[in-house]
């Protein structure tokens, strides 16, 4: 089965080919598909069905995008569906706003959730959602993964996810857990 993975993100779009690794998963690019689609859901699900849809009308391709973000306890559940443009900047300022956010606070409990969405050419859909449990620390550790990853200590792992390698942190991601979902739900 061929699928157009509707992300620009380089990061997501190895972990999608990883985890789901029997089917052939087109980049966006390969699918001559470079539509950005706005995010105006107000959930992680909406947000991944309204790329899902775009790229599976513009490419008359089976669609996956996914949706996905940090949401903290003391924040209200915040950056949430925010989670990628919470400062207004890229990854460096987005944890930097988030630890200046959480400075003197005793709870950092925190959770990453993903949606992800698969969208037929005639328009059936197939979703799944993962989460994954933690922390977030007071300063970044390691060198690995992308966003929040060096903020985010993980329950599973008792490291960050920019700590982990790839295997082990696709083990028990969000990202990891909803595209097993959606797998066996295919």
């Amino acid at each position: 089965m061929k699928l157009v993975a509707a992300t620009g993100n380089a990061h997501k779009l190895r972990e999608i080919r990883e985890i789901l690794s029997e089917f052939d998963i087109l980049s966006a690019a390969e699918a001559g598909y470079s539509s950005d689609v706005e995010e105006t859901g107000s959930t992680f699900l909406e947000n991944a069905l309204l790329k899902a849809h775009a790229a599976a009308n513009a490419t008359g391709m089976s669609a996956i995008a996914d949706d996905s973000g940090l949401c903290v306890e003391a924040l209200g559940g915040k950056p949430g569906v925010y989670s990628a443009r919470y400062s207004g900047g890229g990854d460096a300022e987005n944890r930097a706003l988030l630890l200046k956010n959480l400075e003197g606070e005793t709870n950092r409990r925190a959770y990453f959730v993903c949606a992800i969405a698969l969208v037929t050419p005639d328009g059936r859909e197939l979703c799944a959602e993962g989460r994954t449990y933690g922390v977030i620390t007071e300063e970044c550790r390691g060198k690995g993964g992308f966003g929040y990853d060096p903020l985010f200590l993980s329950d599973d792992l008792g490291k960050t996810f920019a700590e982990a390698g790839e295997e082990e942190k696709n083990a028990v991601s969000h990202r990891g857990r909803a595209l097993h979902a959606l797998k066996q739900k295919l």
